[in-house]
This record gives structure tokens, sequence and C-alpha cells, in this order.
């Protein structure tokens, strides 16, 4: 079982890894594309031990069944969509290998 402690270690990676792409690829400007992203990690039951881990680490409930999401999981005060996606899919990327089923998920504004 991934425990909190995990996860907040790979919310950490991710605002490393969007904080660089921010400042490397986009110059330390907000600027082009607004939009959200996020990370969905889908469960075998919301009630279960692992879901209740994440949901101790920021996740919430998705609309969808057996799916919890972290929105903004990198937390940088910026409106671009690149940034927010490339938060997003480094912390799905960390709990990949760490066996969970995730995804990074990213939508214009």
């Amino acid at each position: 079982m991934v425990t909190a402690e995990q996860i907040q270690t790979g919310i950490i990676q991710a605002r490393a890894e969007a904080t660089k792409f921010f400042y490397e690829r986009l110059g330390g400007v907000d600027q082009f594309a607004c939009g959200f992203g996020w990370t969905e990690v889908y469960v075998d039951r919301t009630n279960s031990r692992q879901a209740k881990e994440l949901i101790r680490a920021g996740f919430r409930k998705d609309y969808k069944p057996k799916c919890l999401t972290l929105w903004d999981p990198a937390g940088l005060p910026v409106q671009n969509v690149d940034v927010k996606e490339v938060g997003a899919q480094a912390l799905a990327t960390y709990l990949q290998a760490l066996g969970l089923k995730a995804y990074g998920c990213s939508r214009l504004d």
C-alpha cells in the first residue's frame, strides 16, 4: 500500500518539475494558454485502505466511479496549462512507479 507520506513526496516532485518547466521553457512568465491540470487515480473501492491514504494526502472522490482526483498537484500560482499538465503528469508517473493506476489530465480554460 502506498502511504500518504509517499504521495506527499510525489507532490513535492510534481511541484519541482512544474517549477523547472515554468522557468526553463516559459522564462518565468505566465503566458500562453490557460487551463487546468489534475491527477486521477483509479482504485478498487473508494473506501479501501489505499483510497483512504490518497484522501489523507489530498485527493478527493471524483464523479467517476472508483476514481480519486487531485487538482493542480504542483500548486504553482500560474494559469498556463502546460505548467499544470507537467505537474499532473509528474505526480501520475511517480504514482505509477509505486504501482497505482494513475493518469495526468488537463484541459484548456
